[in-house]
């Protein structure tokens, strides 16, 4: 028996139904009437801001002019209004019987943006500036909106024949909405300036309501039983995906991180926009226009992709400059040399010569050919493999004309290729590569663009598929020497903390002792370096390591002279513990047991003399003032005299100069991975990458890109280094990043430079 809360006409979705039916007809009429409802209320509130958002702009406008577009907008607007409410509704009205009409064909009827290469090429300023406010409130809002949206596309599927259906096909998404209020706000004669804030507005009380809409369609359409149990899965960059016959949905996988999308998205897309603005402005105070006339009808995309490849196939046959060569480079006259080869070389493919090209893509000459200014410039690259990536500019301004999202996007392959050769450039050095394998396969790289990509981007891809292979197989060997490197200053460093922490006991309990060279020779030197080893095998804590610093405390005791028999009799009873402990002591740190017996028929013969057995020589024998030195490591080295001296040769480390203050602070936000350039007097500079920085001594450890030791600094040596000049640090972000954030502030310098109009 069927539950009263159920629905009582269920969609049977094994078949599909006919939007020409009655059912279907009946579930398309309640969609109208929800969106008519609501698209009419939030239109309303509109039109309501318009004046408040004018009036606020002319009060802050520029001058008289501007002000006057302003108020001028407003008088338009409010006697317009009706009809462009009118004329956006009938759109959208259109649009659903369009779409109900003409069955699964009718899955893209509404109208597009533009934005296809050759249709932004051809339009008019104003006009690609409304195609760039009108697309970016598209894409922000089809990725917020995205589960409701998918959901309502889903079901209109269904309700429609089951025909696809996505978010650009969907007469009530975002994409058509847009492009229905374009063509309203087109009954405007008002200025560009003001129909960009109507867009804003629209964004704000319509756009930004959708899911309402939306969610009130799809709440309706589940009570008529279209899909009651659907699920939102969908992939990233995709709106939705196709409903199966049955009506479930195919699984796909969830965006990670749907805001931060939406979030990169707005960005690439603000940043186009104010790229866009300040050529605009540029253009309005031309230094050297690309051509005072124009010939014919402007060069389409493909004559232009045309016309670079002949170009591209040229400068692939010519090898790249020199070194010598490079500051000869002036990229500004390479890239009006490059404009005017272009329009040569167009005029060669269509027969008649074009006297310019279209502003979109002026810019993106201009703008490419700024990037590769900045390789040239850009202190982060080795002088040879700024000189190879420079021969990259034809191959890269076709991409950008090919997809023109490949400054926006930080994942775009063409981008992402370029910042991989750059990072890989970065640590390269003629010292670090002397098999060149990494200088060769740059190279590589670089020809085969220039000999293979015709107009296929994934070219791009797959280089920078070869080049993350070529990185992770040396990267691998690299890291394998880097710890090798790492653990063998490690180890250093403990010999010299205990060799310090060795030196610092001795002293101190010699400290206000006057001691025979015998005695102080063999606690200096023999008895030292065992207490190094006892630190660094069995720790502080351990007990051989307390009972050698007693033998210290005995050793020194007996010292004293024995003038009564108590103190003699204390001197015999400690001297049989004071041999065992020498025995055992220079045992294991190697002394040989001829000179373990040199060393006590010495001592042997000093306590003799001290407790009177013997008399003391008038000249102490060579054997006494020259006791048995031991052979010890290197870096570990006799102890100092005093522990004045040792405290001398400690602060000594840390003595910070006034002139190099300001860089130690730069030196502590250095971070593991951190690329500097080490150049020494009279020879070649030499890149490395901070590899370790020790807990113990705070010192910085520096390798090249094989992983060999390149430096090893403290923190104020390293500061010393920056504040002379002999080190310089690297910027660690990514080529493209920087070039963008560069291009922007030399734009927009220049535009701050320039006149005003009321100057």
């Amino acid at each position: 028996m069927q539950n009263a809360s159920e629905p009582s006409n269920i969609v049977d979705l094994s078949q599909r139904l006919d939007p020409s039916s009655p059912r279907g007809g009946e579930l398309l009429n309640a969609v109208r009437g929800i969106a008519t409802r609501r698209l009419q209320l939030c239109l309303g509130n509109l039109f309501e801001q318009v004046d408040d958002a004018l009036f606020d702009l002319a009060e802050k406008a520029e001058n008289n002019a501007a002000q006057m577009h302003y108020f001028d907008g407003m008088r338009e607007v409010r006697k317009r209004r009706p009809l462009v409410e009118r004329s956006f509704l009938a759109q959208v009205s259109r649009n659903l019987d369009d779409f109900a009409g003409k069955g699964p064909s009718a899955g893209h009827a509404p109208v597009a943006p533009p934005n296809g290469p050759t249709e932004l090429s051809l339009v008019a300023d104003n006009e690609l500036e409304e195609s760039l406010a009108i697309t970016s409130m598209i894409g922000k809002n089809e990725t917020r909106l995205a589960r409701d949206l998918f959901a309502v596309n889903q079901r209109l599927s269904v309700i429609c024949g089951g025909m696809k259906i996505d978010d650009a096909g969907n007469p009530l998404g975002p994409a058509a909405l847009s492009q229905s209020f374009r063509q309203s706000v087109r009954e405007l004669s008002a200025d560009m300036r003001v129909k960009l804030i109507i867009y804003k507005l629209f964004d704000r009380y319509v756009l930004a309501t959708l899911d309402e809409l939306y969610q009130e369609i799809n709440a309706e359409l589940i009570r008529a039983g279209v899909l009651p149990q659907l699920r939102h899965e969908v992939r990233r960059g995709q709106a939705a995906t196709d409903a199966s016959p049955t009506g479930t949905v195919a699984s796909a996988a969830v965006s990670d991180d749907p805001t931060a999308d939406a979030a990169e998205s707005e960005a690439a897309t603000e940043l186009l926009h104010t790229l866009r603005s300040l050529f605009q402005a540029r253009r309005a105070h031309p230094n050297v226009p690309l051509s005072a006339m124009s010939h014919g009808p402007l060069p389409t995309a493909n004559e232009l992709i045309g016309a670079l490849s002949v170009l591209q196939n040229q400068a692939a046959t010519v090898p790249a400059p020199g070194i010598a060569n490079r500051g000869t480079l002036d990229l500004t006259q390479e890239v009006l040399h490059l404009k005017e080869q272009l329009l040569s070389q167009l005029g060669a493919l269509r027969g008649e010569r074009p006297g310019q090209v279209a502003t979109i893509d002026e810019d993106t000459i201009d703008l490419v050919g700024m990037l590769f200014e900045f390789i040239l410039e850009d202190r982060n690259l080795p002088a040879q493999m700024q000189v190879m990536l420079a021969r990259l500019q034809i191959p890269y301004l076709k991409a950008a004309i090919l997809d023109r999202k490949l400054f926006a996007h930080r994942q775009h392959p063409a981008r992402r290729l370029l910042d991989g050769l750059a990072d890989a450039a970065k640590g390269w050095s003629t010292e670090s590569d002397r098999d060149g394998r990494l200088l060769d396969t740059v190279k590589s790289i670089v020809e085969r663009l220039l000999q293979e990509f015709d107009d296929d981007l994934g070219i791009f891809e797959r280089l920078c598929a070869e080049l993350q292979s070529f990185q992770d197989t040396t990267g691998r060997r690299a890291e394998l020497a880097e710890q090798r490197v790492a653990e063998s200053t490690r180890g250093r460093e403990k010999l010299e903390q205990a060799r310090r922490r060795a030196a610092r006991e001795i002293l101190t309990r010699i400290d206000g002792h006057t001691l025979p060279p015998l005695i102080h020779g063999v606690l200096s030197r023999a008895w030292a370096n065992y207490l190094v080893l006892t630190i660094l095998r069995q720790g502080e804590e351990s007990h051989d390591y307390k009972d050698a610093l007693r033998f210290v405390n005995d050793f020194i005791a007996s010292t004293k002279p024995a003038r009564d028999d108590e103190a003699r009799r204390t001197l015999r009873q400690i001297l049989p513990g004071i041999e065992r402990s020498l025995r055992r002591g220079l045992a294991n740190v190697a002394f040989q047991d001829n000179d373990i017996e040199r060393l006590l028929a010495q001592l042997h013969d000093y306590y003799r003399q001290q407790l009177g057995e013997v008399a003391a020589p008038a000249t102490p024998p060579d054997a006494l003032a020259e006791p048995v030195a031991l052979p010890i490591p290197d870096s570990v080295q006799p102890l100092a005299t005093s522990a004045e001296e040792l405290d001398e040769e400690e602060d000594g480390a840390i003595e910070m100069t006034p002139e190099a203050s300001a860089e130690l602070q730069l030196v502590g936000e250095l971070r593991p991975g951190t690329w500097l350039e080490f150049t020494s007097r009279n020879e070649t500079p030499e890149r490395a990458k901070l590899s370790w920085i020790s807990p113990m001594s705070g010192r910085y450890l520096f390798v090249n890109r094989r992983g060999l030791k390149v430096a090893d600094y403290s923190p104020h040596e390293l500061a010393r280094a920056l504040a002379a000049g002999q080190v310089q640090v690297l910027d660690s972000s990514a080529l493209f990043d920087r070039a963008m954030d560069a291009i922007v502030g030399r734009l927009s310098q220049s535009a701050d430079d320039r006149p005003t109009d009321t100057e």
